[in-house]
């Protein structure tokens, strides 16, 4: 068969090199009478007809036979016409869907129209073969047309030829032609086929979402709420997600979304009493344990549902903050995690549910980032369900200024995933979509978009006026009847409902908002708390400053020790290591003889540690397996065959699971993702390492809104360690400063602990510190790079036996106390400058401290150190510019301790770009220090 398809251009892609390439593949994977076509014959381009498509089909021989006797003697080109047509409006049909409730959408110029195929009005009463395709025996081209037009241009738009897989392909192809198109062909005004008990439930949660914004803009006037005005028809549909996800294994189902339409789901999807969204509005102020709490737009929710087919689901909806999608990351990790840790990885029983605005879907990079980690080991969750409530504007922006492509969703395309563009005034296409989402994902375990055009009744909040910018769109929706009475009107012509039915319907629930107002209690609904949230519960709520004072026991047992160390020396039976391998094999043995461990050996210890005791550990980044700088070897590669070793997942049969991923070259998504992760369970350790610690300021949002701020808003502990590389190398400014500044001036209130110490042992208890307390807090550590291989930066076995702790402050132990006068704090790899000038000009007069923990900051153990250098001068020494670093937070906030600075003078930039320069300086550092 020619290869050559150059004459089909017309179709886009061309149907027949499709078909045939599925065809080659699998001859029975295409419908029989074609695949019998494609056994018999050959295309090849001729003269054409003037609209791009061969005019001769020419018939192999060795198939003609076979061709006459199933009464085929020729292939009429025309048949072929009919057949691209066909695949034209399964490629482009969406193009021509009625999906804006506004106005008639603009032409795209998908070029549908027969005419466009070479085919003429005199064939619209002619009989084609082709039809069978749509399962349209018989059928003249004017009946498949119609078919064509009521299956992918009514008021859903089927976005899916570009999923590459075939059975997807088909799997959606059918669902969508046998449901949609024969429905709508032999019920014009009702094309899903939806029972009356369902179409009564999808009147009643639109009658809910309406009428709880009419509510509020009658009682709260001027009050902001981001109300879902306009859009109401996301409740029925997230309603159909976890009705028809009940019925699909789904136990639970995780929302993440910004502020707009936020209420109006806690009330009505996630059932929040009305009683606490009142007072909300209200004003009053809750009683909080601690911190400062957030609007009432941004919180969270928690409930327990029963669906209508009789099953229970758990509803989570994670607090987000203005961030629009800032969310996206922490709930698929949030997801995982409930997915490793009660569902065994059966992704099917936990659902997560993402709902994005239409600019921000388009304009948010993490969006993009969030969907291209979706299919990726590390951070699958079994696929999520993407619902834009597509207003049709971002803030005040027209969409024609918001993105260059088509739909705010293509970015779904970068991972093939379906998506249903659905008019948000028709909610019975709104509940098919959802519910078509779902079965997708459950079958097939990927994202899906819905994308339901509406529009926003008000401007970017009540009291904005959106004329200002969009004067002809709010002429349109001042006249514009809400979905529910939209609903109402079809309901009534079926002769589904009356309309007095539909006017108690609205009466009794605005009666019953009434009641709730006026003080009438309404009670919550009942929750079996899970065991990840009981043991959430079980932990101290807040901390004092006594919390902090000393760290607890973090040691372990010499035989869980040597347990640990005689498997990271071990290689696995037939197992091929490259040399480098045994060259750091065989330099561990050396160190382990002379009863010491180095960096590298200390981390893996003290993860091993806490696997032994049966939790879990994960930890992901850019390189993390092999560590950036080569230090970690958390798993070997077999030289020859390419297969993973993981060193840590096989210490002992009863072990936690070691969880470590490489991940995609993300920041933001990525320790979104682990905030989330660690957000579900206070119970494994959770890690994000950045490639080299400036690289965290792509994930800034991350860090200010969540892992900063989030107990202090939402009342919720998180447990996520972030490692930074940091440290003065003369690597230029990038690769120099974590931005160590930026951390401490985020911290207050006990929020989270940042340090930067300087041995393996002490790196050890601080991590082991992170499950040991009864609390939870974020850890920012600033990890060394020269350290890793310093030849002094190495810890005695017995520093990490039962009995030791994590140091805050480690003292000089080299000095005499009574000669000392001159005592230099300091942090992280500046000490090891420091210790060497002081060994080799003897200088037992100065002592070098080092604060191994710099928030919260462990004044009484400095001031206990400074009574005991009573008579000595006391300076802070820093390698970072006098306005980055530990300096300004200590100037600052503990300037009684009375510290001078040395260090670098101020800079607009972390470091200097030449290393000549850089040891210069870091030699004035050390040499100011000892003068």
């Amino acid at each position: 068969m020619s290869s050559d398809f150059s004459f089909i251009t017309n179709a886009h892609p061309s149907y027949i090199e499709g078909l045939y390439k599925d065809y080659a593949k699998d001859p029975t994977s295409i419908d029989q009478s074609w695949a019998m076509f494609f056994k018999g014959f050959d295309y090849a381009s001729g003269s054409g007809n003037g609209n791009g498509h061969s005019t001769t089909a020419t018939l192999a021989p060795v198939a003609k036979d076979s061709l006459v006797e199933a009464g085929v003697s020729t292939i009429p080109q025309k048949e072929i016409a009919v057949m691209m047509l066909v695949d034209g409006y399964r490629h482009r049909g969406h193009l021509l869907s009625t999906t804006n409730p506004l106005k008639p959408r603009r032409d795209h110029k998908p070029r549908l129209s027969h005419e466009d195929y070479g085919l003429t009005e005199g064939d619209l009463d002619k009989v084609f073969y082709a039809g069978e395709v749509l399962g349209m025996k018989n059928a003249t081209l004017q009946q498949i047309l119609e078919r064509l037009k009521s299956t992918y241009c009514g008021d859903i738009g089927f976005e899916y030829s570009h999923i590459e897989n075939h059975e997807k392909r088909t799997w959606l192809r059918q669902r969508i032609e046998q449901r949609v198109g024969v429905i709508a062909q032999n019920e014009a005004i009702n094309g899903f086929g939806f029972d009356i008990t369902k179409k009564r439930r999808i009147l009643e949660k639109l009658n809910e979402a309406v009428g709880f914004e009419e509510f509020l803009g009658k009682k709260f006037v001027g009050k902001k709420r981001f109300s879902l005005e306009g859009g109401e028809g996301t409740i029925p549909g997230l309603d159909a997600i976890i009705n028809t996800g009940g019925d699909s294994e789904v136990e639970e189902v995780v929302i993440g979304m910004a502020h707009r339409g936020r209420l109006n789901v806690l009330a009505n999807i996630m059932r929040k009493t009305y009683d606490n969204i009142f007072n909300e509005f209200d004003e009053a102020v809750p009683q909080l344990s601690h911190g400062s709490g957030d609007v009432k737009y941004h919180l969270g929710y928690s409930s327990q549902v029963t669906t209508v087919g009789g099953k229970t689901v758990y509803l989570k909806l994670l607090p987000n903050p203005s961030h629009l999608e800032a969310v996206d990351p922490v709930v698929v990790g949030y997801s995982r995690a409930k997915a490793d840790i009660l569902y065994g990885s059966d992704y099917d029983r936990i659902l997560p549910i993402m709902i994005h605005g239409d600019a921000a879907a388009a304009g948010q990079g993490i969006m993009y980032e969030v969907v291209q980690m979706s299919q990726l080991p590390g951070y699958y969750a079994g696929g999520t369900i993407h619902f834009v409530i597509n207003n049709q504007i971002g803030f005040t922006t027209n969409f024609d200024d918001a993105r260059s492509s088509t739909y705010s969703t293509s970015v779904g395309n970068v991972v093939q995933a379906p998506t249903f563009h659905v008019n948000g005034d028709n909610p019975e296409a709104v509940v098919f979509a959802c519910e078509l989402a779902v079965a997708y994902r459950q079958e097939f375990n990927n994202d899906v978009f819905i994308d339901m055009v509406c529009y926003r009744k008000h401007g970017h909040n009540e009291s904005d006026n959106p004329e200002f910018t969009q004067p002809l769109m709010w002429k349109n929706i001042r006249n514009h009847l809400n979905p529910r009475d939209i609903y109402i009107q079809k309901l009534t012509e079926r002769s589904e409902v009356t309309r007095e039915m539909a006017e108690q319907l609205k009466k009794e629930y605005d009666d019953f908002l009434q009641e709730r107002l006026a003080g009438v209690k309404q009670g919550n609904l009942p929750y079996a708390y899970q065991e990840s949230e009981r043991n959430w519960r079980n932990l101290k709520k807040f901390t004092t400053d006594a919390d902090y004072e000393e760290s607890p026991e973090t040691g372990i047992s010499r035989e869980n020790i040597d347990k640990i160390l005689n498997h990271l020396m071990a290689l696995p039976t037939g197992f091929s290591p490259l040399k480098d391998i045994l060259r750091y094999l065989d330099g561990k043995k050396k160190l382990l003889t002379a009863n010491k461990l180095d960096w590298g050996y200390g981390e893996l210890m003290a993860y091993g540690s806490i696997l032994l005791e049966g939790k879990n550990v994960r930890l992901s980044g850019e390189d993390v397996k092999r560590g950036t700088f080569s230090h970690r070897h958390a798993s070997f590669f077999d030289a020859e065959t390419n297969s993973e070793y993981n060193r840590l997942n096989t210490i002992s049969e009863k072990q936690g699971q070691f969880y470590i991923y490489n991940s995609f070259l993300s920041e933001y998504a990525v320790m979104g993702f682990e905030y989330g992760y660690a957000f579900a369970s206070p119970d494994p350790l959770v890690i994000w390492e950045a490639q080299f610690g400036d690289f965290n300021n792509g994930a800034q949002t991350i860090i200010d809104q969540f892992i900063a701020a989030g107990e202090s808003k939402w009342q919720r502990q998180n447990g996520l360690v972030l490692l930074l590389p940091h440290g003065y190398e003369g690597q230029g400014p990038e690769h120099s400063s974590a931005r160590l500044e930026r951390f401490l001036q985020l911290c207050a209130e006990n929020n989270m602990t940042v340090a930067n110490v300087t041995t393996p042992a002490n790196f050890f208890h601080l991590i082991r510190r992170q499950l040991v307390r009864p609390f939870r807090k974020p850890l920012v550590l600033m990890s060394p790079k020269s350290l890793l291989r310093h030849p002094d930066c190495v810890s005695e076995i017995q520093d990490f036996e039962t009995g030791n702790r994590f140091q805050e402050v480690i003292d000089d132990a080299s000095v005499d106390t009574k000669k000392v006068k001159k005592v230099l704090f300091c942090s992280g790899k500046v000490y090891y400058d420091l210790i060497n000038k002081q060994k080799a000009d003897s200088r037992h007069d100065v002592a070098v401290v080092r604060v191994e923990q710099i928030y919260p900051f462990p004044e009484k153990q400095v001031e206990a150190i400074m009574k005991k250098y009573a008579k000595a001068d006391y300076y802070w020494v820093q390698e970072e510019p006098k306005n980055n670093g530990t300096w300004f937070h200590l100037a600052t906030f503990h300037s009684e301790l009375g510290l001078k600075y040395i260090g670098r003078p101020a800079s607009a930039s972390p470091a200097s770009g030449f290393v000549k320069v850089h040891n210069k300086e870091q030699e004035q550092i050390v040499n100011k220090a000892f003068e």
